[in-house]
């Protein structure tokens, strides 16, 4: 899904997200560090039904004006605990 992947760099330019920035994610103690870039990466490798979802789920966010990097710690979350099952 090529204009996905585009349509997501985009958006990530115009809101100067800055793709190496990174965040902590902490489970059970153990802490992750993880780019934003890393986490755009793992949206870009998923399925086009789950790129639709997250699509939709980032224009709600920024039609409402929040913060989508909280949608994309939550996303890293999720990454943290599916590598550790």
């Amino acid at each position: 899904m090529t204009n996905f992947n585009e349509w997501l760099d985009t958006f990530v330019e115009e809101k100067n997200i800055d793709i190496h920035d990174t965040f902590e994610i902490d489970k059970n103690g153990s802490f992750n560090i993880i780019s934003y870039g890393a986490i755009l990466d793992h949206i870009k490798a998923t399925t086009k039904e789950e790129k639709a979802k997250i699509k939709n789920i980032i224009v709600h966010i920024d039609f409402k004006n929040g913060n989508v990097l909280d949608f994309f710690k939550h996303l890293g979350q999720a990454l943290v605990e599916r590598s550790e099952d």
